[in-house]
């Protein structure tokens, strides 16, 4: 079964339907993009050497030809790499290399930089510039039918972020995409033909992956002018294209909340916010809430289980009445549809409700395995379960609260410390905007908790009120003893606070 199939059925039955749109200007209809991709997958089956199974970098900001590109590529049997585009030139060497890509399609804000390395690579035959000549040229074909495939056989590399050595390819088959995408209709939403998706999140990630469902169903797809997040351009493009739905990361729901422009949202503009990738904290998920009201949904997953593990269903973040609504929504919700998750110990020994531990999870729509690395494989995938290196509880219903990556722990004076309880507490406070906490080397606690702290504009708390929060809603060992004010938190291209660099920060004494 080719995902291809996706695109081809939606095709055929909504060929006059608007798929595609670049800010307010169409782009493709139905018809008009399968025919794209299948010319575009006749040009790449007639490179020299090109074989089914084949790799193709997608090396792209958001752009139209991100679909055109990844859609080509599963029509000629061949496997997408979608890779993110603000990653380092020598990293997207590694990619390239690690994969044995054969080719590599760029942006042109990224051609210079990557173009030579198809001299570089061995395996890699050529670079090519998504809005140059040689790109419409391969498009020019006779189209291609769609290729035959085993289900089995890898579709996607998603690579991690690398965070604790080289990244892995997490090896998605044509499967578990597939699986993956029936899961949206069973746990988040059921679309068709009047919905619409606005991308203003990676396609490399989440976005892209969650664009399949919607394909399926005939959705329309719209790409922000901006290439990538404006709050203010967000809230344009929904009064454009109704029932909106959108990626966030949290980070990117509180920007939007705190925008001017969330006081016009009407409702029904946005059908669904799903939000994920990090905590999204209590105190700014009630604010999102007030805002656009019960749109909010939120997936816990990983790129070895694509955006498929635990979900908070909108109709629970819309249940005020129950009699632990806001315990819930620090929660990631409960096991998606066909997925066991467990909390286990270091011998992966089942632990009681309340306990933390490491979650695991297991369901059709896990990766294959990491792409060339069997010993990585087989620690992560160990008896059948993926192991997420995330560290939470589960409670007695099933609701799944997250802790943080087992790497992120604290440990002062021998007492675990979770950095999220602190953060929690932190943001209670009015005057604090975002918040990052982790911790410090101390030569008699071995370590001790510091807050890196985000203030809203035209209001900085004092470290005494800081501490009163703190010491109102937390244990008075979990304080932080030493608060940092910053312009901004590092991120990640998906919006993640990156705590490997505020660690750097404080090495280097800044």
């Amino acid at each position: 079964m080719n995902i291809a199939n996706l695109l081809r059925s939606t095709a055929r039955s909504f060929a006059d339907r608007q798929a595609l749109s670049f800010g307010d200007r169409p782009v493709h209809t139905y018809g008009s993009l399968h025919d794209r991709a299948a010319r575009l997958a006749a040009g790449l089956r007639g490179l020299p050497g090109m074989q089914p199974g084949d790799r193709v970098a997608l090396a792209m900001k958001n752009c139209p030809q991100y679909f055109e590109t990844m859609w080509a590529c599963w029509q000629a049997g061949l496997c997408a790499v979608p890779i993110n585009s603000k990653l380092h030139p020598r990293e997207f060497a590694y990619i390239f290399e690690n994969t044995g890509a054969r080719l590599a399609f760029v942006t042109s804000d990224l051609a210079e930089a990557l173009t030579p390395l198809s001299g570089e690579i061995d395996t890699l035959d050529r670079v090519v510039c998504v809005e140059d000549a040689e790109y419409e040229t391969l498009c020019r074909h006779e189209p291609l039918e769609m290729q035959a495939v085993a289900e089995s056989d890898p579709a996607w590399l998603f690579y991690t972020s690398g965070t604790t050595g080289r990244p892995k390819g997490a090896v998605l088959s044509h499967h578990a995409l597939l699986a993956m995408t029936l899961r949206y209709y069973a746990d988040v939403d059921h679309v068709g033909l009047d919905d619409h998706m606005i991308h203003c999140a990676p396609l490399s990630h989440a976005s892209g992956l969650y664009s399949l469902p919607h394909i399926a169903k005939g959705s329309g797809h719209v790409i922000p002018a901006s290439q990538g997040f404006d709050p203010a351009e967000v809230f344009d493009l929904i009064a454009m294209y109704p029932n909106a739905t959108i990626f966030c990361a949290p980070t990117m729901v509180t920007r939007m909340t705190a925008h001017p422009g969330a006081e016009g949202v009407k409702p029904g503009q946005f059908r669904t916010i799903f939000y994920g990738g990090a905590p999204m904290y209590l105190e700014d998920l009630k604010r999102a809430l007030a805002k656009f009201g019960p749109c909010l949904w939120q997936g816990y997953g990983q790129g070895e289980m694509p955006n498929t593990i635990t979900f908070l269903s909108k109709a629970m973040h819309a249940d005020t009445a129950h009699p632990r609504f806001e315990e819930r929504l620090t929660t990631v919700g409960v096991p998606r549809t066909g997925v066991e998750v467990r909390i286990v110990d270091e011998d992966d020994n089942d632990l009681t409700p309340g306990e933390i531990g490491e979650v695991i999870a297991r369901s059709d729509l896990c990766m294959s395995g990491y792409w060339n690395n069997p010993e990585a494989s087989a620690k992560t995938l160990r008896g059948g379960w993926l192991h997420t290196g995330d560290l939470g509880s589960m409670d007695e219903e099933g609701f799944l609260t997250l802790k943080d990556r087992s790497k992120d722990l604290i440990i002062s004076g021998g007492t675990n410390i979770y950095p999220r309880e602190v953060e929690e507490a932190l943001l209670i406070h009015p005057g604090v905007l975002e918040c990052s906490v982790i911790g410090r080397h101390h030569p008699d606690w071995g370590e001790e908790v510091v807050a890196f702290v985000v203030t809203r504009e035209g209001q900085r708390p004092s470290e005494a009120e800081l501490d009163r929060v703190c010491l109102d809603n937390i244990a008075r060992f979990k304080r932080p003893k030493a608060y940092f004010f910053i312009d901004a938190l590092p991120k990640s291209a998906y919006g993640k606070i990156l705590k490997s660099e505020l660690r750097e920060m404080l090495k280097a004494g800044a």
